[in-house]
């Protein structure tokens, strides 16, 4: 497959401009933040209709080779053996330090072959990473292949059209599918908090498929704004801001993502990078903490803004930020220390000099929607 380091457009890039995106530079890419409606309106239209995000900036890499759950077990910590066919699970990229290069979800195609999506901002960094730990496994990425998020509440009838074994699919599984003859690999996921599907799709059909959603008339256009607006809501990590390589995975409050059998007294205890620190972590607490804020007013915090106690001393820091539309109000993530991290704590956020008033919250900040029901009938 061809590799896009020179490549900055993705292979929608002329239906965004078409749809009136305002383009911006992203992860190296030229991407919509938002269409003409607006980020707000795009965002509400996720919430209540079906949303269509391209992310076919991210990298789409295979995994294969005998034995490959049990290597890459040694990158991140997780059970890969565990998971069945067509399943998939959210995971982390460790370092030696228990910091994470990246978050990515991993999907089991067969017994010996594994589908990654890694971040786009990091994706070559990634591939590096898992070939010089990998050697003699054969690893493809698949950097010209489109990939489409059809995400929220009508996005089950929108699939229950075009592709009903997807439509009967629970959260995190996926299948190979057709839709109107184009050969997709289809999971139930995404990054929005919201019931969808992540579409994979070969760029040779990859327009003639947005075309097909397109025609739909609750499907429209979302952009980077009400993508990230729609991730804060459903306190999602957003990789390189709320996670970094300085940022563990007890720390960064996803501690859910690392598998029984890998913690300490496990059946595959340890065995990763970064295994000792984050084991530690586990057992004996971390001393920062990811949380949620509700912000007093109507003006935003944004990342970057120091969270500071009642006594003006920085205590913390924003590190996501924003207006939520659903909830109609400013929300924030960051971290602060875990001794004061508790819900309902109240601290102040440095704006401009000015001290904002914050207060923690439970996250998610808007409940998620997903499908976990084992039928394709009834409510989320």
């Amino acid at each position: 497959m061809a590799t896009d380091t020179q490549v900055n457009k993705t292979i929608f890039y002329d239906y965004h401009l078409e749809a009136g995106g305002k383009m911006v530079p992203f992860a190296g890419y030229l991407m919509p933040v938002q269409y003409s409606a607006g980020i707000k309106q795009e965002h509400l239209h996720s919430r209540d209709n079906a949303g269509l995000f391209d992310v076919s900036h991210m990298g789409q890499v295979i995994v294969k080779g005998e034995g490959a759950a049990l290597a890459l077990e040694q990158l991140m910590p997780v059970d890969l053996e565990a998971l069945e066919i067509n399943q998939q699970t959210y995971a982390t990229l460790t370092n030696e330090q228990g910091g994470v290069l990246d978050d990515l979800i991993v999907t089991r195609w067969a017994e010996d072959i594994f589908f990654l999506v890694v971040n786009a901002g990091c994706k070559h960094e990634d591939i590096a990473h898992i070939r010089n730990h990998l050697p003699g496994f054969e690893i493809t990425y698949l950097g010209d292949r489109g990939l489409l998020a059809l995400q929220g509440l009508k996005a089950k009838e929108v699939m229950a059209e075009l592709s009903p074994e997807a439509n009967k699919l629970v959260f995190m599984h996926g299948c190979h599918s057709s839709i109107d003859g184009i050969d997709c690999y289809i999971t139930r996921s995404g990054y929005t908090g919201e019931d969808g599907f992540e579409i994979s799709v070969d760029p040779k059909d990859a327009h003639k498929l947005a075309d097909k959603l397109l025609s739909f008339e609750v499907v429209n256009w979302i952009g980077l704004g009400a993508r990230d607006s729609l991730r804060l809501e459903a306190g999602l990590c957003l990789y390189g801001h709320d996670i970094d390589q300085q940022t563990t995975p007890v720390e960064a409050g996803i501690i859910w993502s690392i598998s029984k059998s890998r913690r300490a007294g496990g059946a595959k205890q340890g065995g990763f990078l970064g295994a000792e620190v984050i084991l530690e972590q586990i057992a004996n607490g971390a001393a920062k903490k990811r949380v949620g804020f509700l912000v007093d007013g109507r003006a935003p915090v944004r990342e970057g803004a120091e969270v500071i106690d009642e006594q003006g001393v920085v205590i913390g820091a924003i590190t996501s930020g924003g207006f939520g539309p659903t909830l109609q109000a400013p929300i924030a993530m960051g971290y602060v220390p875990t001794e004061l991290s508790a819900v309902g704590t109240k601290h102040n956020a440095l704006v401009r000099g000015v001290a904002r008033p914050i207060t923690i919250t439970k996250m998610p900040l808007v409940p998620q929607r997903y499908y976990r029901r084992k039928d394709a009938e009834g409510s989320l």
